[in-house]
């Protein structure tokens, strides 16, 4: 089979990179392979009554498939360069704000028109941040919520599956590269084409680094990001959420001087298990439909560790952390932060008893045999410093789930085209290294597909 461009991967880069191509060069031959399913047939064994906890699925519909582990997020579309990924440093701040500006006009052209579009711009919650030794990060953030995220994957594919060719549960086993373009392997087969997007995602961190080692395109060494997701009532955060939605905060620490930050939070949402390699960790999701909120909200507290020569895995020590949690509870562990604090494992008695209602059945236990002392005493002063604009976060009854961990790529050696040492061979997304958000993801997609385009 000959095509002019295969994507390999179809979550936000090679959805965005496809559709591109497909609105302004439909004369071109595109080919998508993805290890998982289709968006209608991703469907999580966990439905709470006779598969209560994860069963490690050979893919997980959770992480793969068409949307990539973007398709049963929160949506959240941060238009930012404050955080998100360093796309900017290889095409520019203006471009890359208008190219997440214009991910966001198709997002809005499909589905989710009258969703919100929430900033941080001129909050007074800045000047209180700072008063109490945080930082809130500048962004301006469209919620779609995981309904409408999905209603609007669904508009996408139902536009692009007859104008190219999906190969779902199909990987890619490794990509050759030929005298005029590039031939990738899967189980039953080969295709070859002239130029190739990789755009693998965080749950194909392991694949990127094999296939840059095999074909010698330069890496250097990434970080890990480790820690906890806070459950607590949703009256806890309103002032911040019904304001700013997501709101990204920034500590550092006293002790350590570690910066601890907030991540995807969900108001009124849900916490979820997610399958990474086989390695049960956990994540967060909200719904903008009414009649699916909770009495919930939920955020990620994590710190980044940045790993120096001569260490380079850095995923591979957050997978030992999260293998500890899943030996310990057998999937994510949940304690009680007065619990924590008091040196005690929890138990289901005394989270039963406590006012905050666990969106997910975790298993009770004691997060300080798991993570590091410097990252636990990182997310505790946090937690404290966080009960100074939010009073009640430090209650006993808040529920801390882990371990949450977010695996970044080694950061692949692009250009700015974001381009390989290959002539053609284009490596995006979260996969790449660049990027570790929807909307950066989603830019480098609609970016490379413009550089393709000049190429043919």
């Amino acid at each position: 089979m000959k095509y002019d461009v295969i994507i390999i991967g179809a979550g936000p880069g090679g959805i965005f990179s496809a559709y591109e191509l497909m609105q302004k060069r439909p004369d071109l031959k595109v080919a998508v392979f993805e290890a998982g399913q289709s968006l209608e047939k991703r469907k999580c064994p966990i439905d709470g009554d006779k598969v209560k906890s994860c069963i490690r699925c050979k893919t997980c519909a959770i992480m793969n498939g068409f949307g990539g582990a973007g398709a049963f997020s929160d949506g959240k579309y941060n238009i930012t360069n404050d955080f998100g990924g360093t796309l900017y440093e290889y095409i520019g701040k203006e471009k890359a704000i208008k190219l997440m500006e214009y991910v966001d006009g198709i997002n809005m052209a499909h589905g989710g028109e009258g969703t919100k579009m929430y900033s941080t711009a001129g909050s007074e919650f800045k000047k209180i941040c700072m008063q109490n030794k945080l930082t809130l990060l500048n962004a301006s953030v469209r919620h779609l919520g995981t309904d409408i995220n999905y209603v609007v994957l669904e508009n996408l594919y139902a536009e692009m599956k007859d104008a190219m060719d999906f190969y779902f549960m199909t990987p890619v086993r490794s990509i050759e590269a030929l005298e005029e373009g590039y031939r990738v392997h899967y189980d039953n087969g080969q295709a070859d084409c002239t130029c190739c997007i990789v755009s693998v995602g965080r749950s194909g961190s392991k694949w990127m680094e094999e296939t840059c080692r095999s074909m010698n395109i330069p890496t250097c060494s990434n970080r890990v990001d480790l820690g906890v997701r806070v459950e607590l009532p949703a009256a806890i955060f309103s002032h911040l959420t019904d304001q700013l939605y997501e709101s990204k905060i920034v500590y550092r620490t006293e002790k350590f001087e570690d910066n601890v930050r907030t991540f995807c939070m969900n108001p009124h949402g849900i916490v979820v298990n997610e399958n990474t390699n086989g390695i049960v960790t956990v994540n967060g999701h909200s719904f903008e439909d009414p009649a699916k909120k909770t009495d919930n909200t939920n955020f990620a507290l994590l710190v980044s560790k940045h790993f120096s020569e001569p260490f380079r895995d850095s995923n591979g020590y957050g997978e030992s952390i999260a293998r500890l949690s899943n030996m310990l509870g057998g999937g994510v562990i949940v304690q009680r932060f007065g619990d924590l604090e008091r040196g005690r494992r929890s138990n289901r008695k005394r989270i039963e008893e406590g006012t905050v209602r666990p969106t997910l059945d975790a298993t009770p236990g004691d997060l300080s045999l798991v993570l590091p002392k410097r990252i636990l005493d990182g997310i505790i002063e946090m937690i404290y410093a966080l009960d100074r604009i939010a009073p009640g976060t430090a209650n006993d009854d808040t529920l801390l789930y882990g371990v949450e961990v977010k695996f970044y790529n080694m950061e692949v050696k692009l250009d700015e085209n974001l381009e390989s040492n290959y002539h053609n061979l284009f490596i995006i997304g979260d996969g790449s290294g660049v990027t570790h958000s929807l909307s950066h993801a989603s830019a480098s997609g609609v970016y490379v597909a413009g550089k393709v385009m000049e190429r043919l």
